[in-house]
């Protein structure tokens, strides 16, 4: 099978291409790095000819409300249109759980709009949604400091590891296409505050960590349990406590402690 992941290059793309390709398919990374522009079109007719399935797992580089938005809709909008010249057979998606549940978010509601544009294409697809992941937690704790103090919501989540989400995605694309969506996410639900606190414990990152009800969250204030994921997710059983301890950073911190 033939597999065109954009946004191939990061995160969770540059793992899917990994395990795409460790189960004997064809898959290649397309990014701007590799001449494959989904806003302005440019590269999609060449990178999308032969494909069998396309895999969107690519992000806006700017969270600005206009600026997320007309990147979700304009390029999933030439990728969808791209993938029908072509005869791609199957779309995949990423998107986030709870998205439709956090309107006042630029971001969910580009997210939103992303899903709509899908199911309206005519285009056979799946949609990936997973909650936060474990990799976030120093990220989120880092963007609410002021004065050495982490300032975070204390509305709960249900985070998962990146790895995992990568594992869903990849079985997605090379199953067919369920014209909807499912949803993956980690085994507990954890208050955003506490998961921050954690990673701070491990990293030995002496910042107090303040839960605030009234912290945003991507621009929108959480009122409880937004970010869980819903009774029919796939979820995974690692736990933040063990993938935390799993994590090099971690281990070279002992080491020098030794």
């Amino acid at each position: 099978m033939n597999v065109v992941v954009v946004g191939g290059t990061g995160l969770i793309g540059s793992r899917v291409v990994a395990l795409m390709t460790g189960h004997g398919h064809f898959a290649v990374a397309a990014s701007p790095k590799s001449g494959v522009n989904t806003i302005t079109g440019e590269g999609l007719p060449q990178a999308f000819e032969g494909a069998d399935v396309v895999i969107d797992v690519s992000n806006s580089p700017s969270f600005a409300d206009d600026d997320v938005m007309e990147f979700f809709t304009t390029s999933t909008r030439n990728q969808l249109a791209a993938e029908k010249a072509a005869g791609v057979g199957h779309h995949v998606a990423l998107s986030i759980v709870g998205a439709e549940r956090l309107p006042t978010s630029g971001y969910m509601r580009a997210k939103v709009a992303q899903e709509a544009l899908i199911r309206r294409s005519g285009q056979p697809f799946t949609i990936v949604r997973a909650t936060q992941f474990f990799e976030f937690a120093l990220a989120i704790g880092d963007a609410g400091t002021v004065d050495g103090v982490a300032h975070v919501s204390d509305a709960v989540m249900q985070p998962i590891a990146a790895a995992l989400v990568s594992h869903a995605v990849a079985k997605a694309a090379g199953g067919a296409p369920l014209n909807g969506m499912f949803e993956v996410a980690g085994p507990e639900p954890i208050p955003q505050d506490e998961l921050v606190r954690r990673a701070f414990a491990a990293k030995r990152d002496m910042r107090k960590v303040v839960g605030d009800a009234q912290t945003p969250y991507f621009g929108a204030v959480l009122h409880g349990s937004e970010l869980v994921a819903g009774p029919n997710a796939q979820l995974s059983s690692l736990t933040f406590d063990e993938w935390l301890a799993g994590q090099k950073w971690l281990a070279e911190r002992s080491l020098v402690a030794v």
